[in-house]
C-alpha cells in the first residue's frame, strides 16, 4: 500500500533546484511530496520484513483542554471536589489544589511541600488585595483576565507574589501603552519597586525622550534625589539645550528650599554647564543666589568658565560635564511582512527595533502572502497582492501600529500580482509590474488613499516581475527583475509629470528578485538571482552621474531579500542563499565599508515585504 511523506525543510536537494517555481520564478518548489511504495502488495509478506502498519488516524483535540478547563471552572463555582479555601481579606475563595498548583509555582511550593499550608483545608494570605486573587484565581481557571487602569497596580503585586509571569507581562504591557509625560515617572518607580527591568528600561527612555514635557509635570517635582540624578546624568537626555536641564534642577530644587538646598551641589555636578552659553552661564546661573552661596556650586561654575574661556586648554579638561548629550533621534522601527516559510506562503508579521534589536510577532494578516509588495503611505503599512500559496491575489491589507490591526477595507488592483513592487510618491502608491499567473506584467497603477481608488498610469517599457523600486528625486525607479525568460539588468524611472519612463544607465549584474533602497541620496540595490544562482553582490546608483558602482558583497547570498533604511542605517533581510531559506539579517557599515550580521527574526521569510514607520504616539516608539 503505497503511503504519503510530507518532507518540509529549509534545506533544498538538487533534483528540487532544477524545477522551476511557478509562484516566484526562481529554483526550488520547497515542499516536496513522495509517494513511497513497500516491496510487497497488498496481502503479501516478504520474510524477514515487518508486517505492514495498519491504518491509524492520530488524533488532538483543540476542544478538549477547553472543555476541561471549563469543567473545572463550574465545579469551582458549584464548590464540588474543591480541597482548598483562600482566605484573603474578607473573602473565602474555593479552589482545586491541583489547579493553582499548576499554574502557580507559589502555590506549587505551598502545597507539595512540608510547609504547615500543605495540609490545612483553609489558608490565609496576607498582604495582598482580595479583589486581585480572585481575578488571579479566575485566570487560572478560565485562562480570561481584563487589566485596566482601576486594576493594575493591585494585579501586578498580586501577580508578582504568585510567580504568574503571564499576567506580570500583561501588566507590564498595559502599563507601557499607558506611558505619558504626567505618568512616566510614576510607573518607572512601580516598575523598579516590582522589579519589572523591561517596564523600567522603557520607562526610562520614555522620560530621557519627553524630558522636556516631564520636567513640568507634577511627578518630577516629587522626586527623590537619586532619581533626578538617574535622569539628569544620562547621555541620552533630549534636550534642546543644556539651558533646560538646569531650569529643571532649579525647579525641582526651589518646590522645597528648605530641604533640596543641601542636595544643590549633588544634582549640580550632573548639569554639563560647560555646555551653556556664556551668556547663561553668568548671567543666569553665576548670579543665581543659591549657586553663590554654595562653594562647590561655585566652583562648578568657575571650572565652566574656563573651559569657555581657555579653548586652548579643552582638550586636558575633557570629562563627564563637557561630553555632550546625544538623544537617541526618534525611534523608526522595521516591518517584515508574509513570504514564503516551511514550505508555503505566511501572513505572520514582525517587527525590528534597532534600539533593543529584537524581533517581536504582531497582528498577522488576514491572507498568507508571498511576493507581497510592501509599502508606507500616511503611517499606515500597506501589503498589496502576492500570492496565497494557491492562487495570485489582488486584494490589499494596510496595518495600523496604534492599533496593531490590519483591514482590508482597501480598494484592489485592477491586476493580480505577485513579485510586485511598491512605493509611494507624492502622497501616491504605485503598484509595478509582477506577475499574475498567466504572464509577467509591464502594467503599473497608482493607489489613492482619499478616493480609495486605483488608477492606471503609463505602463512600463519592458515587463518585470521580482522587480525592485525605489523613489529619488521626484521619480519612481524600476530596476531590474525577469521579462519572463531571463534576469534583467536594465532600470527605467517614471516621471510623474510626464507620466513617462525612461531609461537610465543599466546595472553591471542582472538581477531578479532583489532588494533596493535609497540611502543617502544614492539608489542601492543588493542581492537578487542571476541567469544560474543567488547573489550576494551590491552596487549602488548615483542619478547625477547616472553611473553604477559596485560596493562590498553581503556576507550571504541572498534572492528575495528585503532592503530597507531604518535609523539611518541600512539593513538587508531575509531571502534564500540556493541552499536555505535565512531568517538572519545583516546592517551595512558605510564607515568600514562591511555588511555585519545584527540578528535574527523569528520566521525564516523568502520573498517577503519590509516596510520603516515611526512607532506610535501612543507608546513614543518604545514598544
Amino acid at each position: 500500500m503505497a503511503s504519503l511523506v510530507l518532507t518540509d525543510s529549509s534545506q533544498l536537494t538538487a533534483d528540487g533546484l532544477e524545477k522551476i517555481d511557478s509562484v516566484w520564478g526562481w529554483s526550488s518548489p520547497p515542499l516536496r511530496l513522495h509517494l513511497v511504495h513497500p516491496r510487497s502488495r497488498m496481502g503479501e509478506m516478504v520474510i524477514g520484513e515487518r508486517p505492514p502498519s495498519p491504518a491509524r488516524l492520530p488524533h488532538t483535540s483543540e476542544k478538549h483542554p477547553r472543555v476541561t478547563l471549563g469543567e473545572l471552572n463550574v465545579l469551582r463555582r458549584h464548590r464540588e471536589l474543591c480541597d482548598v479555601v483562600l482566605n484573603v481579606g474578607s473573602r473565602k475563595i474555593f479552589a482545586h489544589r491541583v489547579i493553582l498548583s499548576a499554574c502557580s509555582p507559589y502555590f506549587r511550593a505551598m502545597f507539595t511541600g512540608e510547609l504547615a499550608e500543605s495540609r490545612q483545608t483553609e489558608v490565609t494570605i496576607r498582604d495582598i488585595d482580595e479583589v486581585a486573587m480572585d481575578l488571579l484565581i479566575d485566570f487560572c481557571y478560565t485562562s480570561h483576565i481584563v487589566v485596566e487602569e482601576a486594576n493594575v497596580q493591585t494585579l501586578l503585586p498580586a501577580a508578582c507574589l504568585l510567580q504568574l509571569a503571564e499576567i506580570q507581562d500583561i501588566c507590564c504591557e498595559f502599563l507601557k501603552r499607558q506611558l505619558d509625560p504626567s505618568n512616566c515617572l510614576g510607573i518607572r518607580a512601580f516598575a523598579d519597586t516590582h522589579s519589572c527591568r523591561e517596564l523600567l528600561r522603557i520607562a526610562d527612555k520614555f522620560t530621557q525622550h519627553n524630558f522636556q514635557e516631564v520636567m513640568e509635570s507634577e511627578e518630577f517635582l516629587l522626586l527623590p534625589v537619586s532619581q533626578l540624578v538617574d535622569i539628569i546624568s544620562s547621555d541620552e537626555l533630549n534636550v534642546r539645550s543644556e539651558e533646560q536641564v538646569f531650569s529643571a534642577v532649579m525647579l525641582w530644587v526651589k518646590y522645597n528650599v528648605s530641604e533640596r538646598r543641601q542636595h544643590l551641589a549633588q544634582v549640580l555636578q550632573h548639569v554639563r554647564l560647560p555646555l551653556l552659553s556664556p551668556k547663561f552661564l553668568v548671567g543666569t546661573v553665576g548670579s543665581d543666589l543659591l549657586v553663590r552661596s554654595d562653594e562647590a556650586c561655585r566652583d562648578l561654575v568657575d571650572e565652566a568658565k574656563n573651559y569657555l574661556l581657555l579653548p586652548q586648554e579643552r582638550p586636558l579638561m575633557q570629562g563627564p560635564r563637557t561630553r555632550p548629550r546625544k538623544p537617541t533621534r526618534r525611534g523608526e522601527v522595521l516591518f517584515a511582512v508574509g513570504g514564503w516559510c516551511s514550505g508555503d506562503a505566511i501572513a505572520s508579521v514582525e517587527r525590528f527595533d534597532p534600539q533593543s534589536s529584537d524581533w517581536k510577532m504582531v497582528a498577522p494578516m488576514s491572507k498568507r502572502r508571498c511576493g507581497v509588495g510592501v509599502a508606507v503611505l500616511n503611517d499606515l503599512l500597506y501589503a498589496v497582492g502576492g500570492h496565497d500559496g494557491q492562487s495570485y491575489l489582488n486584494s490589499i491589507e494596510r496595518y495600523d501600529p496604534q492599533t496593531n490591526q490590519w483591514s482590508c477595507d482597501v480598494a484592489p488592483t485592477t491586476s493580480c500580482r505577485t513579485s510586485v513592487g511598491v512605493a509611494v510618491l507624492d502622497g501616491f502608491l504605485y503598484a509595478v509590474g509582477g506577475q499574475d499567473g498567466v504572464q509577467c506584467l509591464n502594467h503599473v497603477e497608482r493607489y489613492d488613499p482619499k478616493e480609495n481608488k486605483w488608477s492606471k498610469v503609463a505602463p512600463m517599457t519592458t515587463r518585470r516581475l521580482g522587480v525592485a523600486v525605489a523613489v529619488l528625486g521626484g521619480f519612481l525607479y524600476a530596476i531590474g527583475g525577469s521579462d519572463g525568460q531571463c534576469p534583467l539588468n536594465t532600470v527605467e524611472r517614471y516621471d510623474p509629470r510626464q507620466n513617462k519612463w525612461s531609461p537610465v544607465s543599466p546595472m553591471s549584474t542582472r538581477r531578479k528578485h532583489l532588494g533596493c533602497a535609497v540611502f543617502n541620496n544614492l539608489i542601492y540595490a543588493v542581492g537578487g538571482r542571476d541567469d544560474c544562482m543567488e547573489l550576494s553582490s551590491a552596487e549602488r546608483y548615483n542619478p547625477h552621474a547616472n553611473t553604477w558602482s559596485p560596493i562590498v558583497a553581503m556576507t550571504s547570498r541572498r534572492s528575495g531579500v528585503g532592503l530597507a533604511v531604518v535609523n539611518g542605517q541600512l539593513y538587508a533581510v531575509g531571502g534564500f542563499d540556493g541552499t536555505a531559506y535565512l531568517k538572519t539579517i545583516e546592517v551595512y557599515d558605510t564607515d568600514q565599508n562591511q555588511w555585519r550580521l545584527c540578528g535574527a527574526m523569528n520566521y525564516r521569510r523568502l520573498g517577503g515585504g519590509v516596510g520603516v514607520m515611526r512607532a506610535p504616539q501612543t507608546e513614543n516608539y518604545f514598544w
